[in-house]
């Protein structure tokens, strides 16, 4: 039941990133910098756990303590995450773990490394990435159908001509609403 977990918040950015390679530029300062140590994550006690977690988790009770404490601390964090979820989030959630489960080995560590460069965006980058991703989400079917095609029929060099393209175009900005002329006054004839 965890399981679905691990890939919910994940899968949707990989998705994400998944119609569209990360082109292959140069790496931003943020991108290169060496990455800060994260403090070791600390072991979490089964009994720690609600008991909702617990039985989310219940599978892994009888292992809990043999669990490395970083892998405990993120099913305690998804078990909170699938807690609070909707019957239908939990729902669609499944249903994209069952897409995980039945893509190929490949394809899966395909997503993994697309995910982890999107995770080595700077923040104001994976925002246009989730942004572009939204209104990917919002176009017709046949439309969003018709870019991943064109997509696939692109050469590496035209996907990074276009992703560099679409980046030098200003952002759209709502269209203002027309401006109402007011009729002109009446005036009676003299």
């Amino acid at each position: 039941m965890i399981r679905p977990l691990f890939f919910c918040a994940g899968l949707a950015l990989c998705a994400a990133t998944g119609y569209a390679q990360v082109p292959a530029s140069e790496p931003s300062a943020a991108e290169t910098a060496p990455a800060a140590a994260a403090p070791p994550a600390t072991p979490k006690a089964w009994n720690s756990l609600s008991p909702q977690q617990q039985q989310v988790l219940q599978s892994y009770q009888g292992k809990w303590d043999g669990l490395p404490a970083d892998r405990q601390q993120a099913l305690a964090k998804g078990s909170q995450r699938w807690i609070s979820m909707s019957p239908q989030q939990r729902d669609n959630a499944q249903q994209r773990f069952q897409q995980w489960r039945a893509m190929p080995p490949e394809q899966r560590q395909q997503l993994r490394e697309r995910y982890q460069q999107f995770k080595a965006l700077p923040p104001e980058r994976q925002q246009q990435v989730r942004e572009a991703f939204q209104r990917f989400r919002q176009m017709p079917p046949e439309r969003r159908q018709q870019l991943r095609q064109q997509w696939r029929q692109m050469t590496p060099e035209q996907r990074h001509h276009a992703v560099q393209s679409m980046r030098a175009q200003p952002r759209a900005q709502p269209r203002a609403q027309p401006q109402q002329h007011a009729p002109p006054p009446h005036h009676p004839p003299r």
